[in-house]
């Protein structure tokens, strides 16, 4: 079956970047010129996606707006003549379906994935966390795509870490099927390096099933009061088979401060406005 829908969370209160988060989503914070969401939702519809549900929370309505017509400001560009800047605009409401559904309580990015079941029905879909920004000719999620297309099974995007850091993720072992693609055998929540041989961590972007919204609904909150997504993929893995995919391009943590600065420069570098003027800029910070 295609995957012709896609789930982008974006309920979590982006703590880290406070108090730049405190009454703006973190998914609006701009690479540039785009919001960090924009860059996610170019990304599915570039790899087929037809129908996007964003799972928001208090606070995120200016997601809602971003991704709605805006007559006024339209109506005002056109009237300056401001013809390309028009068109950016008008085209972000026609990029792709968009439907909303809150998450009513923090709990968690398998709770958040859980509150579309009605939407998903029994269609495979893709998932997409806010923070997750790859620079890639093949849009990620994408690849990710084909690899479920040949396997019909759960797919999840891999990065290599330094095995100093794989205690900051979540790390997968499994038999290499080819140089990127693994089937997992052992999913580890933030192992210490001794515990593990593997580097290669889990980042925000999954082809799922219907069978992983069933893990879901069966599994109990964990004691923090979460649902984790990771935990249902543990529960699928004692019955179906899973399969990682080292996703080609470069991968940017934009909810980590020093990971989304890293963004914003390079993703300036590339901006054909602007980049002569940023490399320019770099070379001559004296450090």
């Amino acid at each position: 079956m295609k995957i012709r829908k896609a789930i982008i969370t974006v309920a979590g209160f982006g703590t880290r970047f406070l108090p730049a988060t405190k009454a703006q989503p973190k998914a609006m914070l701009p690479l540039v010129d785009k919001p960090i969401v924009q860059y996610l939702v170019e990304e599915a519809v570039k790899a087929g996606i037809e129908q996007i549900i964003f799972v928001t929370g208090k606070g995120k309505r200016a997601i809602e707006d971003h991704f709605d017509s805006h007559f006024e400001l339209e109506y005002l560009l056109e009237q300056k003549g401001k013809e390309e800047v028009l068109g950016q605009v008008r085209d972000i409401a026609d990029m792709a379906e968009f439907f909303f559904v809150r998450q009513r309580y923090a709990r968690g990015n398998g709770d958040a994935v859980l509150a579309t079941r009605s939407f998903i029905g029994d269609e495979p879909c893709a998932v997409l966390f806010e923070d997750d920004i790859v620079a890639s000719d093949i849009p990620a999620i994408g690849q990710l795509i084909e690899v479920y297309n040949k396997y019909q099974d759960p797919v999840i995007a891999l990065t290599r870490v330094p095995h100093s850091e794989v205690s900051k993720y979540g790390i997968i072992e499994g038999a290499q099927i080819n140089d990127r693609l693994v089937e997992i055998n052992q999913f580890v929540e933030k192992p210490k390096p001794e515990e593990t041989k593997s580097n290669l961590a889990v980042i925000g972007k999954y082809i799922i099933t219907p069978a992983i919204f069933d893990k879901l609904e069966q599994m109990k909150v964990s004691v923090e009061g979460e649902l984790g997504l990771d935990h249902a993929f543990i529960e699928l893995l004692k019955t179906n088979p899973l399969y990682g995919y080292e996703i080609e391009g470069k991968r940017y943590d934009c909810g980590d401060k020093l990971g989304y600065i890293q963004a914003v420069i390079d993703f300036g570098l590339q901006h054909p406005e602007i980049g002569n003027g940023v490399s320019d800029h770099i070379k001559n910070i004296k450090l």
